[in-house]
């Protein structure tokens, strides 16, 4: 009996700790587009776009950054599964599109970084 409350307890707390998005652990992973993308109040376009408000905008919509015609066309708005999506592999969920980084390959990541551009408004 001891066994099966143990496992039930187990079980309960996976949910929690899947699914927990760490936004300060999204900022440590944001580092890696720190060369190409602003986020904060005085952001700037770089050799990306800036991306504070990209949490539910149109892909390709920021003034004055010159995105390719691939990203122009993409019919995407930006949400936590397309940026998911992108994020894991940006050449195959957009092909034709600038962005020559590779992606973020581990779930959590992604999911931390996620959490950390939505408070970036």
């Amino acid at each position: 009996m001891r066994k099966w409350v143990m496992a039930a307890a187990a079980l309960a707390a996976l949910p929690s700790v899947a699914s927990a998005q760490d936004a300060e652990a999204g900022k440590a992973v944001f580092k890696k587009c720190l060369a190409c993308h602003a986020v904060g109040p005085d952001a700037k376009n770089k050799v990306g776009p800036v991306l504070n408000g990209i949490v539910g905008r149109k892909a390709g919509a920021v003034e004055g950054f010159n995105y390719s015609d691939a990203m122009k066309a993409a019919g995407k708005t930006w949400d936590e599964a397309t940026l998911d999506a992108y994020l894991a592999d940006p050449k195959g969920y957009i092909p034709g599109n600038k962005m020559v980084f590779v992606g973020v390959k581990d779930e959590a990541d992604r999911k931390n970084l996620i959490a950390f551009l939505k408070d970036q408004k």
